[in-house]
């Protein structure tokens, strides 16, 4: 299915890795003194995190993002030997409050808005989460709200939250965008009634597995470019 801006009333994007730079954890890891190399560890953690959000959908275990993170974290530093307090531990995890914003953010949403569409924010994050993230990323004024998975207590890519997030927004599902890193979420959106941006930072190749994206941007001007503002 191809893109149809004309279609589009209201934009919803990702959070994580989509606004703000997961990566960023790295620094957080580096200055733990047993961390020697914070990229495997990172990936590890990121990895272990969506993999904890998909089973948790599938056995009906739920636990708030940030719970899940730690869990998470706890597994990728003993998986790769670097023994670290509880208060060491959450020091890092508390990284997530102050994650790097990429450049193109705020720039891009203010095009959005004066185009008339309506922003907002879904993730997998909970509350705490998100309105930390919203406030150092300086955007609370241009997003209409954010909505997150902990309403539900369910993660992406479930359908039921792509149509909570419609309903939340007073939009019909067929006239969201959601934009976002995550190639299942992007999945999970087209699955549910929207149509699924995939916001392709880094020049990835797109997942064999499942259905193509209705549109592939290279970054949030973009976006804004192909919804004419």
């Amino acid at each position: 299915m191809s893109f149809d801006p004309d279609r589009v009333t209201t934009v919803t994007f990702d959070s994580y890795s989509t606004l703000v730079d997961v990566d960023a954890v790295e620094a957080a890891l580096a200055a733990h003194p047993g961390v020697d190399a914070p990229e495997p560890i990172s990936r590890t953690w990121r990895e272990r995190s969506m993999q904890y959000t998909l089973v948790g959908n599938h056995t009906g275990t739920y636990e708030p993002f940030y719970e899940v993170n730690r869990d998470a974290l706890e597994y990728a530093l003993e998986a790769h030997g670097v023994e670290a307090t509880e208060n060491e531990r959450e020091e890092i995890l508390s990284a997530y409050h102050e994650l790097d914003v990429f450049d193109d953010v705020r720039g891009s949403i203010e095009r959005l808005r004066r185009g008339g569409y309506d922003c907002y924010v879904l993730s997998n994050g909970n509350p705490e989460m998100l309105a930390s993230m919203v406030e150092h990323a300086e955007i609370d004024d241009l997003l209409a709200d954010t909505i997150s998975a902990d309403e539900l207590e369910t993660f992406k890519p479930d359908p039921d939250l792509y149509r909570h997030a419609a309903g939340r927004t007073g939009t019909p599902i067929e006239e969201v965008a959601h934009v976002s890193a995550l190639w299942f979420d992007v999945q999970g959106a087209s699955h549910a009634g929207m149509q699924g941006v995939w916001l392709d930072r880094n020049g990835t190749p797109w997942e064999p597995f499942g259905d193509e994206p209705e549109l592939v941007c290279a970054g949030l001007e973009e976006v804004a470019d192909r919804l004419g503002c």
